[in-house]
């Protein structure tokens, strides 16, 4: 949620805030009339207000998400974002190539990252792991079209 109850010298009411496709919006639903704070039923109003506005941003929201999925999910090279083909040095020196997954995670709410060494799985099961785990956090169900051109994009890999 968006709406954050602000009391301070310059303003007393709430503050509705989300980025709907790359715009934001502000907006703020004041706690004072005449320079008298609301209270009971005024005040529930104007919280329902702003909760209401939040909503309405929140469906706005979501539909350019929704929208825009498969867009988001490859650079203009054709290369997924969020999975990178990487040499990791090991504590020993030596050279281990690795897909490396690291996505904001719809399922968890948080930054999630992991790896899949090409050495122990080969380079197409490695990638297929990673695409998994890609597809695990974006809430990309593997029957889709999208999650066929996820595994086709796997990167040229030496």
């Amino acid at each position: 949620m968006s709406v954050k109850l602000l009391d301070n010298k310059a303003f007393y009411g709430y503050r509705v805030r989300r980025t709907v496709a790359g715009k934001l919006y502000q907006e703020y639903f004041s706690l004072k009339t005449g320079g008298a704070r609301l209270e009971g039923k005024q005040k529930l109003e104007t919280e329902k207000q702003a909760l209401a506005r939040d909503a309405v941003l929140e469906a706005e929201q979501q539909r350019y998400l929704n929208e825009t999925k498969e867009d988001r999910c490859f650079k203009s090279d054709g290369t997924v974002r969020g999975i990178s083909y990487l040499l990791k040095t090991e504590k020993s020196g030596n050279l281990t190539p690795i897909f490396q997954v690291g996505v904001a995670s719809k399922v968890e709410n948080k930054t999630v990252c992991t790896s899949f060494s090409l050495n122990a799985h080969g380079s197409d099961d490695a990638w297929h792991r990673a695409v998994d785990a890609y597809a695990k956090h974006k809430s990309i169900r593997k029957n889709t079209k999208l999650y066929q051109r996820l595994l086709k994009a796997m990167p040229k890999v030496s």
